[in-house]
């Protein structure tokens, strides 16, 4: 690959990272949250992929020695990736289960998927707001990034 795409990824692959965090956080109040944060997550791995390949990845990024594409696939990043697709399917099939184990705690009848939230002070930041609706969206951001990823990376691996 070239200099500068690789001086390029250098740069912008952290940043994407850095606004990938802050959609995520924004999302239950403003635009964003966790599918549009998981597609610049993925997008950001993407283009560090076309920098330095699968193999660079693997190898720099993580320290595993891996020697062709079936490798990739049965026990390598992409493995990582399905297990994260796995992960945030159950977060947020639990994070739905919130509102209703809230419900049973407070001995009212609230639906699944149904949004709470409480207040919290903290040091330096002031108060923020916990909502439920962050854990789902945690959940979505897993199962995007490790979507994506997986078929990138089985495709790149081809």
């Amino acid at each position: 690959m070239t200099v500068i795409l690789r001086t390029v990824a250098r740069v912008v692959v952290p940043l994407g990272f850095v606004v990938s965090f802050a959609f995520f956080l924004q999302g239950h109040n403003l635009p964003g949250g966790g599918f549009i944060a998981g597609v610049l997550a993925a997008s950001a791995m993407a283009l560090a992929y076309l920098a330095y390949g699968l193999d660079g990845v693997e190898d720099d990024v993580l320290g595993r020695e891996v020697d062709t594409a079936v490798e990739h696939v049965q026990h390598g990043i992409v493995r990582d990736y399905q297990s994260l697709y796995a992960a945030g399917l159950g977060i947020a099939v639990t994070g739905g289960l919130a509102s209703i184990a809230y419900g049973y705690l407070t001995g009212t009848t609230i639906p699944y998927m149904t949004q709470t939230f409480r207040h919290a002070t903290v040091p330096l930041f002031g108060d923020i707001e916990l909502a439920s609706a962050l854990v789902f969206d945690l959940g979505v951001y897993a199962v995007v990034v490790g979507a994506l990823l997986t078929i990138i990376s089985v495709v790149g691996a081809e």
